[in-house]
């Protein structure tokens, strides 16, 4: 591992910039603001900034910055939970002399002068932990919350295969450590306004499941309007649908009409699916990972891949 490594580069640099991928989730949040806030706790007189496009939903993990003019030959950038360059929000790698990539999902492509990567890890967020615990540094509850949110959004509260015994090790140093309230934050994570509720009702009404066992559901952009949700809302509410019996593999594809393209939300209980979502646009872990097609008709096409991907299940 690269624990030593990075943590000289971020005591060498002045200043740094963290980023991460688009479409942020609580792990990519957690892991680049708690990073953030942990170098700043060690390292007072550093200028840190985390970028990428805000996301309101997220907004109780901490706060995006506005890059002031820096030098970006002498600054660092690290680049949480994303294994490639396309996704990277906020910023352009060419700018920069010196790149950190911290990544737990599959190899995708090179772009770090460090790559920490591990994909047995159960989250980015994990591999923060596991950087602040090997180098002594110091933290305390607030940095932490974010990191435990991190990790307990991407696991799904350890549900995952790939929690590990390092995570609960992890997680129980991080605990004693700073006297961690976690119970506290279990309400910003999991609650729901009733729109959204509402909105998993007509999800739940209007699944449609093959008889291979891929269920799915093509969401337009007059449904969003009706229910006052936003293309990433089936996505965030796709957990609530990963134990359906009759399903192997459950797919949710909203309409974006700001980005143009249709997001996509894939889990599996078995058949890997990274393989088939990377000619989408997309890609992720094997058994959770997305997908951007700009089309519907390239939605069916994907479908019908997942579909025989079951089939032959």
């Amino acid at each position: 591992m690269s624990f030593k490594r990075i943590y000289k580069a971020i005591k060498k640099y002045d200043t740094i910039v963290i980023a991460r991928h688009v479409g942020p989730d609580p792990d990519a949040l957690g892991s680049s603001i708690g990073l953030k806030e942990v170098i700043l706790y060690n390292f007072p007189n550093k200028r840190v900034y985390v970028v990428g496009s805000p996301a309101s939903r997220f907004r109780y993990i901490g706060n995006i910055d506005k890059l002031d003019e820096i030098d970006y030959e002498k600054s660092l950038l690290i680049v949480t939970d994303t294994p490639d360059i396309k996704r990277i929000d906020g910023v352009n790698i060419n700018n920069f002399n010196y790149i950190i990539k911290i990544d737990h999902h599959p190899f995708v492509e090179k772009y770090g002068n460090i790559e920490l990567i591990d994909d047995k890890a159960s989250s980015a967020s994990q591999l923060i932990i596991e950087l602040i615990k090997n180098n002594n540094m110091k933290i305390n509850s607030e940095i932490a919350s974010k990191l435990y949110i991190g990790l307990i959004a991407d696991t799904n509260r350890f549900l995952y295969s790939y929690t590990s015994y390092k995570t609960f090790e992890l997680v129980a140093w991080l605990i004693k450590k700073t006297k961690l309230d976690f119970t506290d934050l279990y309400g910003n994570l999991y609650n729901r306004p009733l729109r959204e509720i509402r909105f998993s009702g007509y999800l739940s009404s209007n699944l449609v499941v093959t008889e291979n066992g891929l269920g799915y559901l093509k969401i337009t952009d007059e449904i969003l309007k009706q229910y006052e949700v936003d293309p990433s809302t089936a996505g965030n509410l796709i957990e609530n649908f990963n134990n359906i019996q009759e399903v192997k593999v459950i797919a949710f594809c909203s309409e974006d009409k700001g980005n143009n393209y249709i997001k996509c939300s894939i889990r599996s209980k078995g058949p890997i699916i990274n393989e088939v979502t990377s000619n989408y646009n997309g890609g992720g872990h094997i058994y959770a990972c997305g997908a951007r097609p700009k089309t519907f008709a390239e939605v069916d096409n994907m479908l019908k891949d997942l579909d025989e991907l079951c089939k032959n299940y």
